[in-house]
Formats: C-alpha cells, sequence, structure tokens
C-alpha cells in the first residue's frame, strides 16, 4: 500500500481536488461506503484489482499487511489516497459518524477476484 497526495488547488472560492492525474490505473469501478456503525469493513486483497481509497469526508483508519509488512493508514483529508494493490490484504474499521469513503477500482467487480484468507 502506498499513501500519495492528491493535487488539491486553493483560493479564497474554497478547494479543487484533481484525482484523474494521480491514479495509477484504469478506473473502472466507483463506490462509496458510508453510514457505518463500528462494524468493520473489507477484511480481504484481490487476484488482480488495485484500489485507491480517499475519505471525502470524516475520518476512517485501514490496516493493511502486504504479506510481509502490517501497517495502518489515517484516512482523515480527501486530498490523502491510499492505493492498495492486489496483494493488500485490509481492513476498515473507526469510521467517523460522517465518514464518506470513496473507493476507486481498476476492475469492475468479480466475487472470483477476492481473497479472503489473511496472510
Amino acid at each position: 500500500a502506498k499513501l500519495i497526495d492528491l493535487k488539491t488547488l486553493t483560493d479564497s472560492r474554497g478547494n479543487l481536488t484533481v484525482i484523474e492525474d494521480a491514479i495509477p490505473f484504469g478506473i473502472k469501478r466507483i463506490f462509496y461506503i458510508y453510514g457505518v456503525d463500528n462494524s468493520v469493513r473489507g477484511k480481504h486483497r484481490h487476484r488482480s484489482t488495485t484500489q485507491a481509497a480517499i475519505s471525502l469526508r470524516g475520518s476512517c483508519t485501514i490496516y493493511n499487511h502486504d504479506g510481509a509488512k502490517e501497517e495502518e493508514f489515517v484516512l482523515d483529508h480527501p486530498s490523502k489516497c491510499l492505493i492498495l494493490y492486489p496483494a493488500d490484504w485490509h481492513k476498515m474499521y473507526s469510521f467517523s459518524e460522517d465518514c464518506i469513503l470513496m473507493v476507486l477500482a481498476s476492475h469492475s467487480f468479480d466475487p472470483e477476484d477476492y481473497i479472503y484468507e489473511p496472510y
């Protein structure tokens, strides 16, 4: 997994964050997660799909294990983007009440692409 900063332009009118030039893959799927209670989401990795996670509002924590290294990332600003590679077994938790987590994916949904067993 890799945390990147998205280019944000700021002036007296507000902020504009640019995504398309920062994402290292073609986007085939977009979804967002919100209204999460104290549940843990995710708990999987992929065979082929790379993802980019951005907290548009609020915050959440993403635990990641890539088979060798374990890390935790806090997404708490819309300019932070976490790139999750296929080998990244991840889970998302500690969602703030107002969190909206948007995920961009390199592949369309395919249940055969998911690996649920942790390392």
